[in-house]
């Protein structure tokens, strides 16, 4: 193993999903996953199959796709997870188990209801099980930041006896300062030695999650658990790009450790993750916020202007981030021109399909808006990507509505290969939107979250709409993405494509289940 490499960890999939708001279907998870296997990540924990059948579907499809990056999924240390996880990773290239069991004081007592000796031999029985399926298996001591370190010396020695050849240490509830987590990991990096890898989670709870990574770095950790954009339970994790670019532009103080990660495409997996999920980065969020590398104050635009170092540690470019410019194609513009734009921004992997339909869109988008840039490209190729598995296709929406009137929608889908159209009144315009939308579909839908972003400036900026939609106590809520000028139409996009979503995994679960009947 080469000491001064980085492992890094990317769990976007698991624990950044467990935001409130953030859950993905299984389209959106693969797509992130393909995302962060060009971005370079040694780890994709892929989610924690054991959950439900779409958190197994997810994970066993992530596993057949992705060749470079090894396959995890997380697993409590109980038989049944650990099998789940051990199936669903089966089909990748690479893969491992990822288990754990808590070992504070106070997760003992009140949650598990077990002594030190029981906790032990939970452990080493859940890595001995997890090494019948996969050589490489994590352990993690949860909530290490606040457990005692004789016993988790204990533990370490058993479980790494057992066969775990990761061992982490997650900072659970983000307690602990980066002095105090980087004398920890310092102790117990010192006594696995060359046994296995030291591993780091840290939580935001105190803002000091990056800080936490990037101690436990310098104290001998060598794998690092992060997600895109810092998603994750509460306050979230440590962000891949902060620990990432800390790491690079501070080699001086790292002493020559280093990361696999294609840095320029950190930008564009931020981008995807905040796309899917419909949660944005603030807009001073360290290295891909909006205002990362904007410069309002004369002083520093003076001096950037004469030598871009005074006010910028980084470059842009580095990140991925790419001075924007007005796209110079219009309606008459052919798809060469456009196959060649769209590869300068990173996409370089979009099918004859995906082109011929983004294509279209971008000719009708050109025929509204005077000044396209790449960012209403890049969302157009997102938009298209996402919404490619469509069992409803929206074809027109006419909506009425004023300060004492009625409101009323009327919409027009096709279905297989029938065109069908209802119109029906609500509360308010969204309300008749969707009431239409669910006599159509004959799916009751009830709406959980709705958020409308400007892509771009301007009146006749496109608008990104995410809705998050529920149909039934027993499914999760699935995710609708919508785009358009109009912020109406982007709606009705956003919500149907909710159902589409619902459809399509309702359509492969019960396919997998009469498969292996």
């Amino acid at each position: 193993m080469d000491k001064n490499k980085i492992y890094v960890f990317d769990t976007t999939l698991r624990d950044g999903e467990q935001s409130p708001g953030c859950s993905m279907n299984t389209e959106e998870k693969i797509r992130v996953a393909l995302q962060l296997e060009k971005l370079g990540v040694d780890i994709i924990e892929a989610g924690f199959a054991a959950a439900s059948p779409g958190d197994f579907d997810a994970v066993s499809r992530i596993a057949e796709v992705v060749k470079n990056s090894s396959i995890c999924s997380l697993s409590r240390a109980i038989e049944n997870d650990i099998k789940q996880a051990g199936l669903a990773v089966q089909n990748a290239p690479k893969h491992r188990i990822h288990t754990f069991i808590a070992t504070s004081p106070i997760h003992m007592k009140y949650k598990l209801k077990m002594s030190e000796d029981e906790v032990i031999k939970r452990a080493v029985r859940a890595v001995e099980y997890a090494k019948t399926f996969v050589d490489d298996v994590e352990f993690s001591l949860e909530d290490a930041g606040r457990s005692e370190i004789p016993f988790m010396k204990e533990v370490m020695d058993a479980v790494i006896s057992a066969g775990a050849t990761t061992i982490n240490l997650p900072d659970t509830v983000g307690y602990r300062l980066p002095s105090e987590l980087g004398a920890m990991v310092k102790e117990l990096s010192d006594f696995a030695g060359d046994r296995a890898i030291i591993s780091v989670h840290n939580h935001n709870d105190l803002g000091l999650a990056t800080a936490n990574t990037l101690a436990s770095v310098v104290n001998g950790a060598r794998q690092i658990e992060v997600t895109i954009n810092g998603l994750g339970e509460r306050a979230g994790n440590s962000a891949l790009e902060e620990a990432v670019m800390a790491i690079k532009t501070r080699g001086d103080a790292f002493g020559g450790l280093y990361t696999d990660i294609n840095t320029p495409e950190i930008y564009p997996t931020s981008r995807l993750v905040a796309t899917i999920t419909g949660v944005e980065p603030q807009q001073n969020k360290a290295i891909v916020g909006k205002n990362a590398f904007s410069h309002e104050s004369g002083i520093h635009q003076d001096g950037v202007l004469k030598h871009q170092e005074t006010y910028e540690i980084m470059k842009p470019e580095d990140v991925g981030v790419f001075k924007d410019s007005t796209l110079i194609l219009g309606k008459h513009s052919g798809r060469a021109a456009f196959r060649d734009k769209i590869k300068q921004l990173g996409f370089d992997k979009v099918s004859d399909e995906e082109l011929n339909a983004t294509f279209e869109k971008f000719k009708v988008l050109a025929d509204k808006k005077k000044d396209i840039t790449d960012d209403d490209v890049r969302m157009l190729i997102t938009d298209e990507a996402l919404n490619s598995d469509k069992t409803y296709d929206l074809l027109g929406l006419q909506i009425s509505d004023c300060s004492n009137g009625m409101p009323m929608a009327a919409v027009t889908i096709k279905y297989k290969d029938e065109i069908i159209q209802d119109a029906n009144i609500g509360d308010g315009t969204m309300d008749a939107i969707f009431k239409t939308i669910d006599r159509l579909t004959g799916y009751d839908g009830q709406l959980k979250d709705y958020k409308v972003l400007s892509v771009t400036e301007g009146k006749d900026a496109l608008a990104k709409v995410t809705a998050r939609v529920s149909f039934d106590e027993a499914s999760p809520e699935f995710v609708g993405h919508g785009l358009s000028i109009d912020t109406m139409m982007a709606t009705a996009k956003a919500y149907l494509g909710a159902v589409n979503s619902y459809l399509s995994q309702k359509e492969r679960l019960s396919k997998k289940t009469e498969h292996q009947v």
